[in-house]
This record gives C-alpha cells, sequence and structure tokens, in this order.
C-alpha cells in the first residue's frame, strides 16, 4: 500500500489538471458565445418604422402640413382696480375733529354731497375773514367813487384819488381770495349767497364734501378723529360703472397683444362674460415676476366687479400669427412624455418625429420645430401605428 501512494497521488494530480483545462476552454466558448450590448444593438432599440398592411391603411386618416395664419387669444389671470381716471382720494380740506358722518362705503353720492361734518375754527376763521374781507371792499370801493367825484369837482387832489382807488383794488383782491377759500373748503353755495346779503349766519359746522359723483369705495375716517388739512384721506370716491382689470402677461405672449385689443373678463358670477378692450400695456417688467401689466378697460354696469377681486382675461389679439397647425389627435407622447408625431415616408412606412408644441389655437397646435411644410402626419389612427411599432 505504501509502495502505491506516489502513484496515486500523480495520477489525481493530473486528472485535477485536465478538469481545469477543460473548464477554462468552456468559459471562453461561452464568452465567445454571448451577446455583445454594442452600438448596433442599442440603433436596433430605437423605435424602428412602421409598415402597414392596405387594411390597415384604411383605419388611420392622415393630414398635410401646411403654413397657417391665425389669431392668438392669450388667457391671463388678472386683479380688478378702479378706473384712476374715473376715482379720486378726497383729503381733509380742514383740521379738527370729524363731528359726524354722512355717508358708509357703498352709498352712491352726487358731486358736492356732504360726507361727513367737522368741528373746525379753520372753517369758522375762513367765514369770518370772508364776512370782514366783504366789508372792507364795499366801503373801499364807496371811498374810491366819491374821491373820484371829488376830483372832478377839486375837492381831493389826484393823489388822493390815485389813493382811494388802489385801496379798493386791494380790498377787492383780498374779498376775492377770501371767497376762493370758501370755495375749496366747500362751504354751501347759500350760505355763501346769506353772507354777500348780509343775512345773520348761524354757527356752522365744516363739512367734507364729495369733489365727484360716484361710490363710496373707502371710508377712512372715524367719528373724533383729528384731521389735519391738506393731509388726512378721508373717503375714497369712484365711479365704479368702469372699471381697469390688471392682466399679467408673460414675454411669449406679449409680442401678439396691442393697444385696442378686443377682451373678455370671465368672473364665473356672470351668465356671459364680461367685454373689455385692451387700453394700455407697461413699459416696464415686474422684477418679481418677469410679467407685464396689461390694463383692459371694462364696463360694470351690474357692480359685479370689485377692487381687489381675481379674474380670468382673455385676450383677442388683432395681430396675425403664422405657423404650422397639425390637429391635437395627432400629438402622442412618448414614455418619457415627450410629444411626438408619426410622419409618414416615401416608402410608405411611418416614422415618429418629436416635435415642440407651440400656441393651441383651438383644436390645433402650432409646432414651432419638428416639421416642415408638405409633411403627412397620422391625426386619427396614431395609437394604433404606435401599438404595432411596438411589436
Amino acid at each position: 500500500m505504501t509502495t502505491n501512494a506516489p502513484h496515486e497521488r500523480a495520477r489525481w494530480a493530473k486528472r485535477a489538471s485536465t478538469v481545469a483545462v477543460l473548464l477554462a476552454a468552456a468559459i471562453v466558448a461561452l464568452t465567445a458565445c454571448s451577446p455583445k450590448k454594442d452600438n448596433s444593438q442599442a440603433e436596433s432599440e430605437a423605435p424602428h418604422n412602421v409598415t402597414l398592411t392596405p387594411e390597415q391603411m384604411r383605419h388611420i386618416r392622415l393630414y398635410t402640413v401646411a403654413a397657417s395664419r391665425f389669431h392668438k387669444t392669450i388667457e391671463a389671470s388678472g386683479a380688478v382696480d378702479f378706473d384712476n381716471d374715473q376715482a379720486t382720494s378726497v383729503i381733509a380740506p380742514i383740521s379738527g375733529p370729524v363731528s359726524r358722518l354722512l355717508v358708509a362705503p357703498g352709498d352712491k353720492v352726487k358731486k358736492g354731497a356732504p360726507l361727513a361734518t367737522v368741528d373746525s375754527s379753520d372753517f369758522a376763521a375762513a367765514i369770518s375773514a370772508y364776512s370782514k374781507a366783504l366789508a372792507t371792499a364795499r366801503n373801499a370801493r364807496r371811498l374810491a367813487d366819491m374821491d373820484k367825484d371829488l376830483l372832478e369837482h377839486n375837492g381831493v387832489s389826484q393823489r388822493e384819488a390815485d389813493q382811494a382807488r388802489t385801496d379798493a383794488v386791494n380790498a377787492e383782491a383780498d374779498r376775492d381770495a377770501a371767497l376762493k377759500t370758501l370755495v375749496s373748503l366747500n362751504v354751501d353755495a347759500q350760505i355763501i349767497k346769506d353772507i354777500q346779503d348780509g343775512r345773520p349766519v348761524s354757527r356752522i359746522e365744516g363739512m367734507i364734501r364729495a369733489p365727484i359723483s360716484g361710490t363710496v369705495a373707502e371710508r377712512l375716517i372715524t367719528p373724533g378723529q383729528l384731521l389735519q388739512a391738506g393731509t388726512t384721506p378721508s373717503f375714497t370716491i369712484a365711479d365704479l360703472s368702469r372699471v381697469w382689470v390688471m392682466a399679467q402677461i408673460f414675454g411669449a405672449d406679449l409680442s401678439a397683444i396691442g393697444v385696442g385689443d378686443p377682451a373678455e373678463v370671465v368672473t364665473g358670477m356672470a351668465a356671459r362674460n364680461l367685454a373689455g378692450r385692451v387700453d394700455n400695456i407697461s413699459a416696464v417688467v415686474n422684477p418679481d415676476t418677469r410679467s407685464v401689466a396689461v390694463r383692459v378697460a371694462v364696463d360694470n354696469l351690474q357692480d359685479l366687479l370689485k377692487k381687489q377681486m381675481y379674474v380670468r382675461v382673455l385676450i383677442h389679439a388683432r395681430q396675425e400669427s403664422r405657423g404650422l397647425l397639425i390637429p391635437v389627435s395627432a400629438i402622442l407622447r412618448d414614455d418619457e412624455n415627450l410629444p411626438f408625431v408619426y410622419v409618414a415616408q416615401r416608402d410608405g412606412s411611418f416614422a415618429r418625429q418629436h416635435v415642440t408644441l407651440g400656441y393651441r389655437a383651438g383644436e390645433q397646435y402650432d409646432i414651432p420645430a419638428g416639421l416642415k411644410p408638405g409633411n403627412r402626419v397620422v391625426t386619427d389612427g396614431g395609437l394604433f401605428v404606435q401599438f404595432m411599432q411596438s411589436q
């Protein structure tokens, strides 16, 4: 047994060497036979053109791409504002505490209507100043007329007559200035007439009056509040029969819009949209939103639009646009949600072509890139072609 052991070990070592060689050869053979994923295979994985039978062709419809003209309708969000040409902030013309408020927000007022009363020493002082200036002017004019008569009869010197006339002119100028002060303080015309006629005037409260006709949109003061003449905002009055809607338009759509374009305001409350018209396009860009404010003037006869209300605006551009329009039904999406269409090839097959979607005009898309005039695209049956391509 001992003498045969070396021979047994040699025999087993030779057998292991043979197995190792055979295993290595098998690995090499398998490696050579395994498929390699090279560029040619990657290309084969790309979508291939689809060829349909005559029977299958009867179930699809083709559309020939051509240059088209259309008018854009730009949709944007907007906020309602007063028509600032028909709205004003009422500033207190006199100083003093508010004694009574005579109107509330929402009230309609006429020009000159009283809005609030104020206990104002300024008001009383202005009336007193006018009464004195009126009396002084009358006396000065009477003396000037007397000196003129005396001058004709050598009763006074020319110098004295000239001085009397100058005094009368100065007094009348002071009278007129005092009258303008009363008018600026909105003193009632009947009170001024009573002063001019010499009738006694009882204690008069200062009055804040409406400078225009319209609706009291805001009341900014309260009873007892101390007002400062020419400084304290008291009311906002606006003619709400016409308002502004400030629409925010971005650069891509701005080039299609012009002053005078018709517009519609969608409120969601009215049975139909409110008609308007673009009357101003801002010259600056909002630094925060990068949008441009486009002002749409809208008639608001039903008082549906309120300040700061958010609405949708549809602006119908009068300027004509040009592009390649194809039906919406021609647009399909790939696995990455990118839009594409199927384009008929010269050999009768259909190739997948990615496109860029532009403005949507009703049931058509403008295609800025991806197609050329004369291309024929599948409009009906595109999903069937996509299914055949996946087989």
